[in-house]
């Protein structure tokens, strides 16, 4: 890839890291009145309303296999459990603790990468990532002592969106990305409001949908609006740049929410927090590099390869 293309792949890639915290934003001032579930729909909702022209224009494909069919629900559904489980923590816990916790999911995600598909995996990278889950502990600690059970949910957030990424890694070549994005939502919402519309007069707590009102409305729209737009800044960032180049960009995501945080709410991190945000952060881009070098590797002894 040429810089020309690069450079726009990482402004794309800072648009995440800005955006997608306003996503998180919005659906902690939402969950102040609308249940947790409700807010998930929202986002799909929303979501794919707004992918729907965009994939008119572009004429993305609507016909697919039964094997793409398969994957588009299984991506749906650890999305939907993913979100879920996030947006549930964000709602009692600061946002940028619960992010911190969530940003296991690299680590987890080449632990299964190594099992699923039989990636190469160094002492090195499992080091870090055992670095990397110690200083999710020291987030979760203190954390657990202030909320409870509910600190546990990013760190299902984080598995989940582990298995969502590793059906999305088997999706890639077999679709668009903007027809991905689509029929992730609409089969979002496929698997969300059956459940809501059961859960309606039930009492309960999370899933027994209220008529929002006020700025709710606004709250609900932004969910859905700056999932959309985040979503698809990544999704063309990775079209520009190399995920090698941009990986390490994801980290300003917390920095973000930090900033997010304590200017909505009055949230800001604790040592031990911070403490365990530098470790997490410092593993994950140990593992970065570490990948960088062992891709370099495996060309060079492709080229090497094939010059005999």
């Amino acid at each position: 890839m040429t810089q020309d293309r690069i450079l726009p792949g990482v402004l794309l890639m800072i648009a995440f890291c800005v955006l997608a915290p306003l996503l998180d934003v919005a659906s902690k001032l939402a969950t102040a009145t609308i249940p947790v579930g409700q807010v998930t729909l929202a986002r799909f909702v929303v979501q794919g309303a707004l992918m729907l022209p965009i994939a008119l224009a572009l004429g993305s494909a609507w016909r697919m296999s039964a094997r793409m069919a398969g994957l588009v629900m299984l991506r749906a559904l650890f999305l939907v459990l993913s979100t879920y489980c996030f947006i549930a923590a964000i709602a009692i816990m600061p946002i940028a603790d619960a992010l911190a916790i969530v940003f296991v999911e690299p680590f987890i995600l080449l632990f299964l990468g190594r099992l699923l598909f039989g990636d190469e995996v160094g002492p090195r990278r499992i080091a870090a990532s055992v670095v990397g889950f110690g200083g999710a502990l020291l987030v979760i600690q203190p954390a657990f002592a202030t909320f409870g059970a509910v600190t546990l949910y990013p760190l299902g957030t984080a598995f989940l969106f582990a298995f969502y990424m590793l059906v999305t890694r088997a999706m890639s070549t077999g679709m668009h990305p903007v027809a991905m994005q689509l029929h992730t939502s609409l089969a979002g919402i496929v698997l969300c409001l059956p459940v809501i519309l059961w859960a309606e007069g039930t009492g309960i707590a999370g899933l027994d949908p209220v008529w929002p009102e006020g700025l709710a409305w606004l709250w609900l729209f932004g969910v859905g609006f700056w999932a959309g737009v985040s979503h698809m800044c990544m999704t063309y960032a990775l079209k520009f740049a190399p995920s090698a180049t941009l990986a390490p960009l994801h980290y300003f995501e917390i920095v973000v929410a930090v900033a997010l945080g304590y200017l909505v709410f009055g949230d800001f991190p604790n040592a031990m927090t911070w403490a365990g945000i530098v470790v997490i952060t410092g593993s994950g881009l140990y593992v970065i590099w570490r990948e960088r070098l062992g891709a370099k590797a495996r060309a060079t002894r492709s080229l090497t390869d094939a010059s005999f």
